[in-house]
């Protein structure tokens, strides 16, 4: 079973459907939507500030939520998928994001619906990104434009895929 504890008073709260790996860690204010899933050795660490997510958000492997004491809170949109060992910390992502592997979002960062952050990609705190963008790099800057195939081929395909893949833990238990 995954580790969920109370912190300073505050439980975290889920909607229906999720699903926490056992070695999942998710900490203090943290409101969920439903059909979200936590995998392995990732964290969501409500402690100092609030971590608020809307449905079908999937925390992958290793990944790490976290926001600012007194000064910035996450907010994560529906559907959006944090990749492998990303780092989210005290920023907004709306709807409908993909944020790749290894990748780290920084305080005060704002990501408009309908985008994808590319691997590795490091957004430096108060980047603004516009929907329907890509950004990729170190600093990470617009580098093309969001075609509807790319958005359907990979944000919603990730999005929904992760909700089965969680299925299948479900089945086992």
């Amino acid at each position: 079973m995954a580790l969920i504890k109370a912190c300073r008073g505050k439980n975290p709260v889920f909607g229906n459907d999720c699903w926490f790996a056992e070695n999942a860690t998710i900490v203090g204010d943290v409101k969920m939507g439903d059909q979200c899933s936590v995998w392995f050795s990732a964290v969501v660490r409500g402690d100092v500030n609030s971590i608020e997510m809307g449905n079908k958000v999937n925390i992958q492997d290793g990944a790490v939520i976290h926001c600012t004491f007194e000064k910035t809170k996450t907010i994560l949109g529906n559907n959006v998928s944090i990749g492998h060992n990303a780092l989210v910390h005290g920023c907004t992502v709306e709807d409908n994001v993909l944020i790749g592997m290894g990748s780290i979002v920084m305080d005060n960062c704002y990501i408009e619906s309908n985008c994808i952050i590319a691997a590795g990609a490091i957004l430096l705190e108060g980047t603004r990104v516009e929907s329907w963008s890509i950004y990729a790099g170190v600093p990470a800057k617009k580098v093309k434009t969001l075609s509807p195939e790319l958005f359907e081929g990979e944000v919603q395909r990730i999005a929904n895929n992760y909700v089965k893949y969680a299925s299948w833990f479900k089945d086992e238990e």
